[in-house]
Formats: structure tokens, sequence, C-alpha cells
């Protein structure tokens, strides 16, 4: 009986074993269940709604035509490195039989057609035939000795949106860009159900739209290929993660359409360690002179590492920079092509006038401020160079002597003293007094209430750019840094930033020849430049300042933490397209689908910004782009880091 109930127990636990298997077996969940979408509706003939947290569209289409000739790695590189894009490539072997019995069908045709056009007259089309049968006639014989083959391959891609009208821009876009090298593509017509099953990974093609390659011109299909950024000479600005090999990068370059960059990075991204290490590299290994607009006394560092020279701007400080100063400029004659200096008092009445009228609007940003306030502006500024007898003619910068104007040659001449900010109010006030016109009456009562914060005479609390410069901006050397990190945040600083870019324009840029092999190769950096961006007045100047300085061989360097900011001013969208190098480093999530919809990252690029560690990122030299790691030397991080903590570290 025992042994008769040990085994009844044990068939009990069997079944019990088997049924909960069965069980577990029904109800685990498969990869399909994982990673389907809630449903996808497929009522629409050209295209697709997937529905989930998100709802996307979805587009798929297929390459129609593709030209007579086609190049590795450009035929579909525009389609791999598109964006939120998936693309399947179907390829099929055709037998040699098969390939033998269609090219001598085709050459058949091609020479009865040729005759044809002979008979005719039609010479160029009988070339042409002759030329197309020749080129089969080698294609068949390549087959028949081993040394080629014919394969049928489909094209077919699948785009992403988060908006019928995104998707639709994406199309368009896509079909532009693909017909830039003879290759049509074209939505799948009431078939988007069977061509977004065939571009999943079933290897099942549902529509087969074959085009006939051969060996030679299939092998341009592959992705096979990286964007190896870099210059065959530079500084070595990081390591490729994906290949390994180190980035020479040259900033002056003759393969880059201009010299400028920008670099976008949460805090903590790594930009300052980033820039500061390009900076040092560039000085000692190419000679480059760096000036850097230090809006938080991070770079002092490095002009002292360097052998610079580091100016502090602050309420405390003797420094002062006038923001009147005007110097000459060397221009090329686009006829004769010879040198010659100029004076423009125009431009810089204009440069001028947009600084005082931010100063005008103040940190409120005031609506009283308009175009009458401007003219208002405009004119005592001109009046102030013509008070001192300054014209376009360069030899009125210089004091006469024995009452004769210098003619030639300003070595050890007196310059005269520029205008200030102390005069022009003087002037204002002058010209209140004079004014007649009512329209004009409570501009001036406005500018002189709100601008005497500025003149040192009345110790306005902003005066310190009120007076004759203190400091010169010398060349030859390797690094100056102008620190304003002492003044005020909110409009000070950005104040600063305007006024210090004008007069960084005049005194380092404009002294640069026009002739490259003349001129020495320069570089400003505009760090945070958010600060910048309220301020309509800096914007335009900022933009300006990115067009104009690939003609003086220097290069602008913006540095800021949101890439929204700059997407959502269409007024700064010059410094985006006046830089031909961009890096990303770590992003937040909430600004990536920024950067990912103007730069068409694809998920796996977007995805490794918001994840990638401090001094990672992905760099954009033109059309070319590669994932970075930039890696300072032990030495080098003695003056790159930024990190208080680490500091605090590295001197214990």
């Amino acid at each position: 009986m025992a042994n008769k109930s040990k085994k009844r127990d044990a068939m009990l636990e069997k079944n019990d074993t088997e049924v909960g298997e069965g069980v577990l077996i029904r109800n685990a969940s498969t990869l399909k269940d994982l990673i389907s979408p809630a449903g996808i509706d497929a009522s629409n003939t050209n295209y697709l709604e997937i529905v989930s947290s998100r709802t996307r569209y979805a587009r798929s289409m297929i390459v129609s035509t593709i030209p007579r000739m086609c190049t590795f790695p450009e035929f579909l590189r525009a389609m791999y490195t598109f964006g939120d894009l998936n693309v399947s490539v179907f390829i099929n072997p055709v037998s040699e039989s098969t390939s033998q019995t269609e090219l001598n069908r085709t050459i058949s045709e091609l020479e009865s057609e040729r005759i044809v056009a002979l008979d005719r007259g039609d010479i160029n089309r009988e070339r042409i035939l002759a030329q197309k049968r020749l080129e089969a006639e080698e294609l068949r014989d390549e087959i028949a000795a081993g040394f080629n083959k014919l394969f049928d391959a489909s094209i077919m891609c699948t785009l992403f949106a988060y908006s019928l009208d995104e998707l639709d821009k994406y199309t368009e876009l896509l079909t532009s860009e693909m017909s830039k090298t003879m290759i049509g593509v074209k939505p799948a017509w009431a078939m988007q159900d069977e061509a977004f099953r065939s571009n999943m990974p079933f290897n099942e093609n549902k529509i087969k739209k074959n085009h006939t390659f051969d060996r030679r011109s299939m092998a341009t299909v592959f992705p096979f290929f990286t964007s190896d950024v870099g210059h065959k000479k530079g500084i070595p600005l990081g390591f490729n993660r994906q290949t390994g090999l180190p980035i020479l990068f040259d900033n002056f370059s003759s393969t880059l359409t201009n010299y400028n960059m920008v670099i976008f990075g949460k805090s903590g991204a790594g930009k300052g360690v980033t820039i500061k290490t390009l900076t040092a590299r560039s000085s000692v290994l190419m000679g480059i002179e760096s000036l850097a607009l230090d809006a938080e006394g991070e770079y002092g560092v490095v002009a002292e590492a360097l052998g610079g020279i580091n100016v502090t701007i602050s309420p405390n400080s003797s420094t002062i920079i006038n923001l009147f100063d005007i110097e000459p400029e060397i221009v090329k004659d686009e006829i004769t092509g010879k040198e010659r200096t100029v004076l423009n008092v125009e431009n810089k009445v204009e440069d001028v006038t947009q600084a005082l009228l931010t100063m005008a609007r103040g940190s409120t940003r005031s609506q009283e401020v308009n175009e009458l306030t401007k003219q208002i502006i405009a004119e005592a500024v001109a009046q102030e160079y013509v008070r001192l007898g300054i014209t376009n003619d360069i030899r009125s910068l210089y004091e006469n002597e024995d009452g004769k104007v210098i003619n030639k040659g300003y070595i050890g001449k007196t310059k005269k003293e520029m205008p200030t900010i102390g005069s022009w109010y003087k002037k204002i006030v002058e010209n209140a007094k004079l004014n007649d016109n009512p329209d004009y009456r409570f501009h001036y009562s406005y500018l002189i209430k709100v601008m005497k914060q500025y003149v040192r005479e009345y110790d306005g609390q902003m005066a310190y750019f009120d007076g004759q410069s203190t400091f010169e901006l010398l060349d030859n050397v390797p690094f100056i840094n102008l620190d304003i990190s002492g003044l005020e945040e909110r409009f000070a600083r950005p104040l600063a930033q305007q006024i210090l870019l004008s007069w960084i324009w005049e005194k380092y840029v404009k002294k640069n020849s026009e002739d490259k092999a003349k001129a020495s190769k320069k570089r400003v950096l505009v760090d945070e430049a958010w600060m910048l961006l309220p301020y309509p007045e800096a914007v335009d100047f900022l933009n300006t300042m990115a067009r104009r300085a690939r003609k003086r061989n220097v290069s602008l360097a913006v540095i800021s933490q949101k890439f929204q900011d700059f997407y959502e001013k269409p007024e700064v969208q010059a410094v985006l397209t006046s830089s031909d190098t961009k890096l990303f480093l770590a992003q937040d999530k909430s600004e990536i689908e920024y950067i990912k919809e103007v730069f068409k990252l694809s998920e796996g690029e977007a995805y490794f910004l918001t994840t990638c560690n401090r001094g990672e990122g992905l760099l954009k030299v033109g059309s070319d782009t590669a994932i970075i790691a930039i890696q300072p030397t032990k030495k080098e991080f003695e003056f790159v880091e930024t990190n208080m903590n680490k500091l605090n570290e590295m001197k214990k």
C-alpha cells in the first residue's frame, strides 16, 4: 500500500508540474509583445498611423529610379544618414544562365534599334545605342568568364514623424536630397501596409520593385562607411569612438566653407574643458591667437598657462574700454587686388548706435525705445565724430602738426582722443535744449534720465565703459582673456558682451589683413552666448560677426548651454548656418528633439547624446559626423578643469 501511495503522489506531482509549465509557457511575453505598438491604422493609402503612448506616423517609400552609374559611398548615403528612417535592401543573385539569356536578348534589341536609328539618320541616338550594346557585351563576357555577376535588388525605406505635417515635410526633403544623386523615391501608394511589413526584420519582400546591379555597383549599396571626421593636419582634438583613431582638426582648413564653430552642451557636459583644450593645443601646435569673452571667469588660468594677458572688467577695476574707439582696416581692392587702408565711420556709427540702444532699453527691455529713439542716438553719435573732425579720411584720426595735416606715415604720430559715452550724453542734453519737435521731446527726456547711469561724471553705477580706453589689444599674443564675470549677470554682463564684441571687431578682427597669406589665424570665443539672445541689437551684431569673420581669417566660436534658445530665435540662425563645425556634447532630454530635427540625427545618435559621458559628443564638420571623446592630458587638466571638487582633489 505504501508503494502504491508513493506512485500515486509522484504521478500527481508530475501532472501538476506539466500543467504549471504549460500555463507559464502560454502566458509568457514574446519579443513581439514587447516591441509591438498598441495598434497600427492602415486605412490610409499614403501613410500608417502607429498608435502607442505617443502616436507616430509612418510613410514607406520605394526607390523607383536609379542613376546609370553608382558611386560609393554616395549612392544611398543621403538615405542612410537622413534621420528617423529605416532602410531595407533585398538582394537576390541572378543565375549565370538567366544573365546570359537576358543580356543576349538585350544586345539583339539594342542592335536592332541602332540599325533603325542609322537608317533614319539619327546619328546621336545611333552612337548612344552602340555604346550601350558595347557595355552589354562586355558585361556578358565578364559574367561568362566568372569575373562578374548580376543581382536583382529592391530598395525601400520608412519615414517616421510625430505629425502629418512633419511627415510631409520630411518626405519632400528626402525626395529632394535623393534627387541630387539622380535617385527617384516615391511613396508606396495604396501598399503602405505591405511596404511597412517588408521594411521590418522579417526578410520578406512584398513589394518586389527590382533594379538590376552588377557586382561592382551592388557593392555601393552597402552602408560600410564611416564619417572619419578630421583633416590631414591639425591638432589632436580627441578620439573617434567608432574607429579608435585620433581626430586631427584644423579650424582653418581650406576644406571648410567657414571657420566658425558652435559648441552646445548641458551644464557639466565638458564645454569649458573642450574649448580650453582646443585653444591651448591650437596655440602651441598651430600658432593660433585666441581671445576669450569670459562670462564666468574660467579662462584666466589658460591665459596664464599660455603666457597671455588677463584683463578684468568690473565696477571695481580701473580698466576702461571705450565704445567709440574706431580703427582703420586693411581691405583688398576687388579690381586691382591690392590692399589699401580705409576708415569706415558710417559702419562705426551704426555699431555704436546699436550698443547705446541696448543700454537705453535696459534690463527691462523697455518698449518706449523705438526708431525715433534710435534716430536721436545715431545723430548724436555722428555729431561726436564730426566734432573731432573724424571722417572717412584715415588722416583725420591723427592730430595736426604745425597746422598741417599729416599726409603719410602714422608711426609716432599722436592719435586723437575718441568721443566717449560722457561726451555723447552731453551732446544729447544739448540737442534736447535745441529741439523744437514735439515728437522727439519724450525720447530726449527718456534718454537723459536713463543714460545718466552710464556716465562717469555723474557717478553712474554702470559707468565702466565711459572714458578713453586704458587697454589695447596687442598682436602676437597667444591668448587674451577679457573677464566680465564680476559684472551683474542679468543685464550688465550681456551688455558688456555686446560692447566688447564691437570693440573686439574694431581692435582685433579688423586689424587682420584680408590676404590670407598675410593674415594671422585668430579665434574669438564667446562663452555663455545665451546671455545675448534677449537683446535684438546684440544678436544682430553676433550674426554680422559670424558672417564677416571668415573674410578676416578669424574663427568665431560660440559656446552655450541650450540649443533650444538658438533654435527658437530666427534672428540668430545666421550663427548656426555660418558655422561649418558643430560639436554637441551631452544634452538634456528636453533639448534633444530640437537638435534631432534640425540636424537630422538618427535615433541612435540622439540617444547617445542623452546618455554619453562628460567630454563625449557628436562632432559635425560639414556633412561628416563622428562620435568623439575628448581626453585632455594630465598636465592640461591643471588649467582646463572647471569642476571645483576635482580642482581641490588635484591640489591635494
